[in-house]
């Protein structure tokens, strides 16, 4: 079965020199509707707000993977049903990222946010009472469609509401709460599962959401400032429909036959990516088109031409295949084959949360002053880690090396907490602030496609162990070898941007490239 951590968007904060956005520079905060007066004690408590539902929406993706056992027993799902309600979730989820980033920057992320939180606690309620496993299937894609909602206005408004040390601080915090709820999903999960019962307690899986959307919305509501986003004039802010089909198409086609590399035999799903990658080429082609004719395209082509976003999105991508795909494969290896309770998994990967929690609060802090070198640190800790894992369970037999890994898990949350929120905040320190959502939907859907990427792959090694008897443990140090390599690869890009950087640092008070590659055709 596939486990689909859910991946991260953060957006920018305050680059190593301490230099402004260019947004900053040349409108600064006080000519963005609702940010002028805005008192720090408001900003915060929106924050607070932000925090919860990216908590809720995080912990959704986690804490599902360790009720599915429940879900078969009480529905009578099959393995195909199962895997849809986890792949599904992320199909839909990075179908939308970058409509709704759009979506964001042109009518307001108050808004957005608002819409996506609304769908998504409607779809909780729904996927709670599901009489089947087909009715659950269809919520859970709903639900991740409302999810890649959320996902972009949330690190939008935060880098709308606050900026320099404040920013940073805040990143932080988004960071400590990324690392929380994805590593006690599985102990959350666990706890209701064992309250409300082995037949039903997958139910209250969802219907934990209920409350604490109700509430999140009502704070909303009262909190977060209107007219946030924005961006675009609505005269120049007309959807570009095409785009929006062909990245979706290209979406699918890369994803459907990664998520659903187990259940899909033969080789003939492949040619699907070979489609996907035609239709991102077509994609591009269009988005140049678009921005000649003086319209706005959904992803404006000089995004990509920014050298540290560029880097930065292939960083994600890579680290994303590498550091989900440990918890798909270590919750295997702890429930089938040291026959963890899911209770018990998920205390197995409390010591990650806890290092995670901690360091991204630092890293938050620590990434203006230090920059890349921080990340680059953060991408060898999780390597170490993910080692002293494998030697571990090599040395170590029984139920007793899910407790042996407490160490060299602990040592790779330290290491995940410096790189995910700090990278991403370093990828996006050029993009303008209106382009927040866009750019943040588009390296999210690159992390997406990562951790798809990452799944197959090392799922493939992991199950072809188990199928030719080598045992849960060979092939959970099989599969930790080829996460190692993903995030190796991760490493090198992290040193190519850094030097990059380093040379490029006699220029750092030039203004970035403006992203909007034609005029605005409102103004003329």
């Amino acid at each position: 079965m596939q486990h689909f951590p859910t991946a991260v968007t953060v957006t920018t904060v305050t680059s190593v020199s301490e230099r402004p956005d260019p947004d900053e520079r040349a409108e600064g905060h006080s000519s963005i509707p609702g940010i002028a007066g805005l008192s720090e004690r408001r900003k915060n408590q929106a924050l607070a707000v932000c925090l919860l539902v990216g908590f809720m929406t995080l912990l959704d993706v986690s804490i599902v993977n360790v009720a599915l056992p429940s879900m078969q027993k009480g529905l009578s799902a099959t393995p195909a049903d199962l895997s849809w309600v986890v792949s599904g979730y992320a199909l839909t989820f990075g179908l939308i990222l970058v409509p709704a980033g759009v979506f964001g920057d042109m009518v307001g992320r108050r808004t957005a946010f608002l819409v996506g939180l609304a769908a998504f606690t409607v779809a909780s309620g729904l996927c709670g009472i599901a009489p089947g496993a087909g009715f659950l299937v269809v919520a859970r894609l709903v639900q991740g469609f409302a999810s890649g909602i959320l996902g972009p206005q949330i690190s939008g408004l935060i880098q709308e509401m606050f900026s320099g040390a404040a920013r940073a601080r805040a990143f932080g915090y988004f960071g400590a709460t990324v690392g929380l709820a994805t590593a006690v999903g599985p102990l959350v999960g666990g706890l209701l599962i064992a309250a409300g019962g082995e037949e039903h307690g997958w139910r209250w899986v969802f219907f934990v959401n209920l409350p604490i959307g109700v509430i999140a919305f009502a704070l909303a509501l009262r909190l977060i400032p209107g007219c946030l986003g924005a961006g675009m004039s609505k005269t120049r802010g007309r959807i570009d429909w095409l785009g929006v089909v062909l990245l979706g198409a290209s979406v699918t086609a890369i994803m459907l036959p990664l998520v659903q590399e187990q259940q899909w035999t033969g080789r003939g799903k492949w040619w699907l990516v070979v489609l996907g990658v035609l239709l991102i080429i077509a994609f591009a082609q269009w988005e140049r088109r678009v921005a000649r004719s003086g319209h706005t395209p959904l992803v404006p082509p000089a995004l990509v031409s920014i050298r540290s976003y560029t880097l930065g999105s292939v960083l994600g991508l890579l680290y994303f295949a590498g550091f989900t795909t440990i918890f798909f494969i270590f919750t295997l290896y702890v429930q089938n084959g040291l026959n963890y309770s899911a209770l018990e998994a998920g205390l197995a990967t409390t010591p990650f949360a806890i290092g995670s929690a901690v360091s991204a609060t630092l890293g938050g802090r620590l990434v203006g002053k230090h920059g890349r070198p921080l990340v680059i640190l953060g991408i060898i800790l999780v390597g170490l880690g993910t080692a002293a894992a494998v030697l571990v369970v090599h040395w170590v037999h029984g139920r007793g090396a899910g407790i042996a890994t407490a160490g060299p898990l602990l040592i790779a949350g330290v290491g995940s907490g410096l790189v995910i929120a700090p990278n991403l905040a370093l990828s996006l320190s050029e993009v303008p602030v209106m382009r927040a959502g866009t750019a943040g939907g588009v390296m999210q859907t690159g992390q997406r496609l990562g951790s798809a990427l990452g799944i197959a792959c090392v799922g493939a090694v992991f199950f072809s162990r188990v199928s030719h008897g080598k045992g849960f443990a060979n092939a959970f140090q099989a599969g930790a070898v080829v996460a190692i390599c993903f995030e190796a690869a991760a490493l090198v890009v992290g040193i190519a941007d850094w030097r990059s950087r380093k040379a490029d640092a006699s220029d750092a008070s030039d203004p970035p490239e403006a992203l909007d590659d034609a005029p605005d055709p409102a103004a003329g």
